[in-house]
């Protein structure tokens, strides 16, 4: 890939518009996504693959999940009551937008 050097200016918002040579480079066109990775003081910006960005603590937690669950370690059967609430409303319709009845604590 050849040399690029272009210079954008950060808006108010924090956003930049990428110079149509680094577009055209990486082969990013409307709607195209892009990837900023932080390596030491330098930001490498690249085309992004087609797979939905994922958040790091969210990938972190379901490799200690896995481990955990190939090692038997830290799981349980879930209690025979829990088990049965949980089938028991499995298709109750729950309406996300509606006002909560009562007390709620946090």
């Amino acid at each position: 890939m050849p040399h690029i050097h272009e210079i954008a200016t950060v808006t108010s918002k924090g956003q930049i518009t990428l110079p149509k040579p680094i577009r055209q480079a990486l082969g990013i066109d409307v709607g195209g996504k892009v990837a900023f990775d932080l390596r030491g003081s330098e930001v490498v910006v690249s085309r992004a693959d087609s797979k939905e960005h994922e958040d790091p603590a969210i990938g972190s937690f379901l490799s200690l999940l896995e481990n955990d669950i190939k090692s038997g370690k830290h799981l349980c059967a879930l209690p025979d009551d829990l088990a049965q609430a949980m089938l028991a409303n499995l298709h109750h319709i729950v309406a996300l937008d509606e006002d909560i009845d009562g007390e709620v604590a946090l």
